[in-house]
């Protein structure tokens, strides 16, 4: 019998992608659920699941819109109970993930967030909280995610979807059930920012010695924070920047933070964002509290003018071809994220790099969307992640129009799609074969659940 598909699929997601882990991945303002007595709902080998945890997941489900109802919380205690097998195996086969993994997975989910609404201001008023305690809420649940995945990734790394085994998952579809594709592009990026000069650089740290200096004295540091800060996000509470813990901020700034003593003013530092002073508030247990002061280099019109002049020669010379777009990204882009990747733009989602006109930049897809392919761009102006000028220029690499799902242009879809079935065939054997050999208690508060009686029937009992 012919089968119905959905080709859109994110490239890390199958039927083990946590529902309670996706509930968090979409940008839903923090609510509160109801008062609870917290209690052990189910133990998996050494993992606990609390009352609080499918309450606090269920909060979150509601209000990014979705439907509820009486199964709604049977689902997300199926789906921690299958997150909590995979940790524990993860713990007893040794499977970590570094710091600079979290790190790096929290500060993208923060870009996708920050360009999603608009601006660090906005997401801080939308979640009524700062970026520095979201990415501190969020730090432990994005580890277990990394640590999930890791597992998964681990239980599933021989499974490979040759030519043939796509050929036949896509000769198994109903021509009915093929779907559309939406329009999608791959759009490459050199960026230069133009550097700021030793002057410039002079000057702005002489103006912030000069205020540590009456700070130093007496003068109150909140007053110049709110003054004279262009961290507009801090400015306004004096500088406060909320409790934090390590790996929450830049290295610089953080080894700075961590080694003031109460009401002491840091020397000026530098980091990606400018030049900063800073008082710590409060230490409490691996938390601390501080305000700073953030001045921030202009670079010039000069400076600017050169970086669109390097631009616009390396232009030319890719259309006479006497460097390739691919090596220009990798020589010249200031871009740490698409350079050595022929400075082709990722989708975050997905993680592939084929983008839709709903997941690009509004006004890169504006100047992209009429351009020939494979032809470079004048220099174009934009705006870093620090919110500093820049130039870029693009080229448009391919480009498919809406159509029906087939092998020749969509071949790498449909392969992904394939992959996932055999890796959830896979996954689903090995979870059976876990669940019999690991200890899984479960009160009695979600009997009336179906689903969760092949967790009750299964695992080893005391």
């Amino acid at each position: 019998m012919k089968k119905t598909v959905n080709f859109y699929l994110n490239k890390s997601r199958n039927i083990y992608t946590l529902a309670a882990l996706l509930f968090l991945s979409g940008i839903a303002p923090t609510a509160k659920a109801q008062v609870v007595v917290d209690k052990i709902l189910a133990v998996v080998g050494s993992k606990i699941i609390l009352q609080s945890d499918i309450e606090k997941q269920h909060v979150q489900y509601i209000a990014q819109g979705a439907e509820d109802n009486s199964q709604t919380k049977c689902l997300i205690f199926d789906q921690l109970l299958l997150q909590k097998l995979l940790l524990n195996q993860a713990e007893i086969d040794s499977v970590t993930v570094s710091e600079s993994q979290v790190d790096g997975e929290l500060d993208r989910r923060m870009r996708f967030y920050i360009k999603q609404i608009g601006s660090e201001e906005k997401l801080e008023e939308y979640f009524h909280t700062t970026i520095r305690e979201l990415k501190a809420e969020l730090r432990d649940m994005i580890r277990e995610q990394l640590l999930v995945q890791s597992m998964q990734s681990t239980i599933t790394k021989d499974v490979v979807a040759t030519p043939s085994n796509v050929r036949e998952y896509f000769e198994s579809i109903h021509p009915d059930s093929l779907p559309y594709i939406d329009a999608e592009m791959e759009v490459g990026q050199i960026v230069r920012k133009p550097p700021v000069s030793d002057s410039e650089r002079k000057s702005v740290k002489a103006r912030l010695e000069e205020y540590r200096k009456k700070i130093m004295a007496g003068e109150d540091f909140a007053v110049y924070a709110a003054l004279y800060s262009e961290d507009k996000s801090t400015a306004k509470k004096g500088g406060e920047l909320g409790m934090f813990e390590r790996g929450t901020m830049v290295p610089e700034f953080e080894a700075a933070a961590f080694n003031l003593r109460t009401g002491e003013v840091s020397p000026i530092i530098e980091t990606k964002f400018g030049f900063h002073i800073l008082q710590l508030i409060e230490r409490r247990a691996d938390q601390i509290n501080v305000r700073h002061i953030l001045l921030q280099p202009q670079t010039d019109e000069k400076d600017l003018y050169k970086s669109y002049a390097l631009l616009d020669s390396l232009r030319k010379q890719i259309n006479l071809g006497t460097i390739s777009f691919d090596e220009a990204a990798q020589k010249f882009s200031d871009d740490e994220e698409t350079r050595n990747n022929g400075g082709l733009l990722v989708n975050p989602e997905t993680g592939t790099t084929r983008l839709s006109p709903d997941k690009m930049d509004r006004l890169l897809f504006f100047q992209v969307d009429s351009m020939a392919l494979n032809t470079v761009s004048m220099p174009l102006g934009m705006a870093t992640a620090e919110g500093k000028q820049a130039y870029r220029i693009v080229m448009v690499k391919s480009k498919n129009l809406p159509h029906r799902a087939n092998l020749k242009d969509d071949y790498q879809k449909i392969q992904e799609v394939a992959l996932q079935q055999k890796q959830n065939e896979l996954l689903t054997t090995w979870v059976e074969n876990k669940k019999s050999v690991t200890y899984i208690h479960l009160n009695d508060t979600f009997d009336n659940c179906e689903m969760l009686k092949a967790w009750t029937n299964s695992g080893i009992k005391q």
